[in-house]
């Protein structure tokens, strides 16, 4: 039996998705063996994570100021918005370097048996940016969840906005594949190959 401060943070460790057992042992006693000031490094990087990240005010994205870098570069095209499940999407699209435009980040998706509904995602913003923009690129994942948010999507700008193009990524992401764990070649192709979204 391991001393109660090193079993607390063996099952901090596996609090986090993917870690069993034998992966927290193995983080917790490599915490024992760090020199002091890199642990009070590590542990403060923590607490800043969760008291200096917000959202951004205009797409949803992580940033430590009202607005994320993305949002302030005038050099993107703010009329060319893709629309993403979280931040870890907008950091996958960001790594092929060939989009130019911005992000909008719904943080979630619609999903009827987990009870999101889309008073729970940043839709209403959405909405809003989509009254100045020229297309919008839904590229939520291809589970049902994601295709029915996109569905949804594509519904209401239609009606809020409908001079703006909706178009949807297209080949190249398998069904029910999340956007984050696709490799960079793939990604590309579906950006490049997205379609309208028909009714």
């Amino acid at each position: 039996m391991y001393p109660k401060s090193l079993q607390e943070l063996i099952e901090a460790f596996r609090k986090l998705p993917g870690v069993g057992e034998k992966s927290a042992e193995r983080y917790a006693l490599n915490i024992t063996d760090m020199q002091e000031e890199d642990v009070r490094r590590f542990a403060q990087a923590l607490v800043d994570v969760k008291t200096k990240l917000r959202q951004c005010k205009i797409c949803g994205n992580l940033s430590e100021e009202d607005e994320c870098e993305i949002c302030k570069d005038t050099s993107r095209n703010a009329k060319q918005i893709v629309v993403v499940q979280s931040a870890k999407d907008v950091l996958a699209m960001e790594r092929l370097e060939e989009f130019n435009g911005t992000y909008h980040v719904l943080n979630g998706l619609l999903s009827s048996s987990k009870g999101i509904m889309p008073e729970d995602l940043n839709i209403d913003t959405l909405i809003k940016r989509a009254q100045e923009a020229e297309e919008i690129i839904l590229a939520t994942s291809t589970t049902m969840d994601g295709e029915m948010t996109a569905l949804y999507l594509n519904k209401i700008l239609k009606k809020e906005c409908p001079s703006v193009l909706v178009t949807r990524i297209a080949h190249g992401l398998p069904s029910g594949g999340f956007l984050d764990y696709a490799d960079e070649m793939t990604l590309a192709h579906a950006l490049s190959g997205r379609r309208k979204v028909e009714e």
